[in-house]
């Protein structure tokens, strides 16, 4: 009788200090986004939600300004009504001669498209409220670019139209003196066009087999790219994804083509066509455009896409041991973070390999929807060469955003969760706590990596 009484006094108590913990990490992450509203911390900035603010004033109406910050999320390209909200207010800092005239309109429909918008999505608004805008705008303007100080602006999101700005000097691509800007593009793009001259548009015969393999392996790639994204279907787009990863490969014989380093071309596409292009990506097309500007999008995306991956060459080389390095670091965390979960999937069989391989190999990019990507990859690229190391904590927080589903699965049910994770109708605040709790996590784990020792 009194053995059972223990163990249930037993019970009782590891079930109340679980609560406790859970509580506890809450609060403290509740408490951590209210602390950081309008805050920077140096290398990081949580990204905090508005809708509080908004909803003190106690009216529902938003001001057409306050709409068009959500309108077109799903691209980065409100570029209109970001530019709009500010009053004109934009980067004059034009890499490109040919970069097209940001317009200042916005219709009626947009509007209420982005008062919908509103109400469905829980936004972390921080990257496109007035007194962040101004942070950048006095940030870019500027002869030479702090780059930590950038840096520590992006890393909570960029406002859309300037983001093809702002991700050419996270990555190192333009310089940040303003003075050598335009000149050092200019010379990038002829070299990148003279690339594709040498290596792209010569026949067959001039080809190697093994380049001739990667050219038809790449050709397969290209139409998988993105799948539920409509406009990286058209013809065109895809003759540039093609030219854009076969250069890449050539010039990178290390690693060459890899699958997977097609995703990591849509994000820069996106971006950089962001500049040339208005209104939601379901309704772009880039057949009008002019053989120059296509030329300048895609040499910005290879620069971009090769400074990106120099941070993580051996992710890419054979056998990717980065990867794989990563993955155990994951597993390690998430058994120091979450021991129940971690003990479960271990006595079930499931290896991380078997899902996280695909998190790291595509940063992402095919677990989440597509318009929140613009948004994550701000993150990625303001961690700069401490990206690596960060995955794993951003991965580790979206591992565990299903840690009570994960523990009543078995091995088959897991499998197929990870690989179908519920995250089609996730909006930024999803993205927003996923970020904010691996913010916490690497404060708290990255300098001592003897708790993560098994």
């Amino acid at each position: 009788m009194n053995s059972n009484n223990n163990s249930s006094s037993h019970g009782e108590v590891d079930q109340r200090n679980k609560e406790s913990l859970d509580s506890r990490f809450n609060q403290t992450l509740k408490n951590v986004q209210g602390l950081l509203k309008g805050r920077s911390i140096p290398g990081k900035i949580l990204l905090t939600r508005r809708s509080d603010i908004l909803d003190d004033s106690g009216s529902q109406e938003r001001s057409p300004s306050y709409q068009r910050s959500f309108s077109q999320n799903d691209a980065g390209t409100s570029d209109d009504m970001d530019k709009s909200m500010e009053g004109g207010v934009r980067n004059t800092n034009n890499s490109d001669g040919n970069t097209t005239d940001n317009k200042l309109t916005s219709s009626t429909s947009k509007n209420d498209d982005a008062a919908n918008e509103v109400q469905n999505s829980a936004m972390g608004t921080r990257a496109t409220d007035s007194a962040r805008v101004t942070k950048f705008t006095k940030e870019l303007s500027g002869q030479m670019v702090i780059l930590e100080r950038l840096r520590e602006l992006a890393w909570s999101g960029v406002p859309p139209y300037m983001r093809p700005n702002v991700w050419r000097l996270l990555l190192g691509y333009a310089p940040p003196n303003s003075d050598r800007r335009e000149g050092v593009l200019r010379r990038k793009r002829l070299e990148y066009l003279d690339c594709v001259a040498q290596f792209y548009d010569i026949p067959d015969t001039e080809r190697s087999a093994d380049e001739i393999n990667m050219l038809r392996q790449i050709a397969v790639d290209c139409p998988r790219t993105v799948p539920d994204v409509p406009f990286f279907q058209q013809a065109q787009v895809q003759k540039s994804l093609d030219r854009i990863l076969y250069t890449w490969a050539i010039r990178h014989p290390a690693s060459g083509y890899v699958q997977g380093i097609n995703d990591l071309v849509t994000p820069f596409l996106v971006v950089f066509l962001s500049e040339y292009l208005e209104g939601s990506i379901d309704s772009w097309s880039i057949s009008d455009m002019s053989s120059g500007k296509i030329s300048n999008i895609e040499a910005d995306c290879y620069w971009c896409l090769s400074k990106l991956l120099d941070g993580m060459q051996d992710h890419y080389t054979f056998a990717q041991p980065g990867i794989q390095r990563l993955v155990f670091k994951l597993k390690e965390l998430v058994r120091r973070i979450d021991e129940p979960v971690s003990r479960h999937m271990e006595d079930q069989g499931l290896e991380y390999l078997q899902f996280a391989f695909r998190w790291f190999n595509c940063l992402l990019i095919r677990e989440i929807p597509f318009h929140l990507v613009t948004r994550l990859w701000d993150t990625y690229l303001a961690e700069g060469d401490a990206l690596p190391d960060f995955l794993v904590y951003i991965f580790a927080s979206f591992l565990l955003t299903w840690s009570d589903e994960l523990q009543k699965l078995d091995f088959q049910e897991m499998v197929m969760f990870l690989q179908h994770l519920p995250t089609q109708n996730w909006t930024y605040q999803e993205l927003e706590t996923v970020l904010s709790r691996a913010y916490i996590w690497h404060s708290m784990f990255n300098s001592s990596p003897s708790h993560l020792a098994s």
